[in-house]
């Protein structure tokens, strides 16, 4: 299993927090029908509440390049991309090695 990690910066004001989290909960079906999805969590930083990790699960990388590529999949980004600051997005993999999880 594979993580894909992502950061980003909410603009100012709870408008776009909120709005980004309710976005994010309606992308949700689409990442359900990707084969190879196994589930995702957004996190909002305590210390600095623009922060944004979002964390997504999948059984590979292929998985998850499948779900980028897929139809609309643009359209999802550009609508949560009017909440975020302009910044390049910070994007990394990771080797899921240790899983205690359900």
């Amino acid at each position: 299993m594979i993580a894909v990690v992502s950061h980003a910066w909410l603009r100012p004001g709870e408008s776009h927090a909120a709005a980004y989290a309710a976005i994010a909960t309606d992308f949700a079906d689409m990442h359900r029908a990707n084969g190879g999805f196994r589930g995702r969590r957004l996190m909002r930083s305590i210390d600095d509440p623009t922060h944004l990790i979002n964390i997504r699960w999948f059984d590979d990388v292929a998985d998850y390049d499948r779900l980028v590529a897929s139809p609309g999949y643009g359209d999802w980004i550009a609508r949560l991309s009017e909440h975020v600051e302009a910044r390049s997005p910070a994007k990394e993999y990771f080797e899921v090695i240790v899983d205690d999880g359900p």
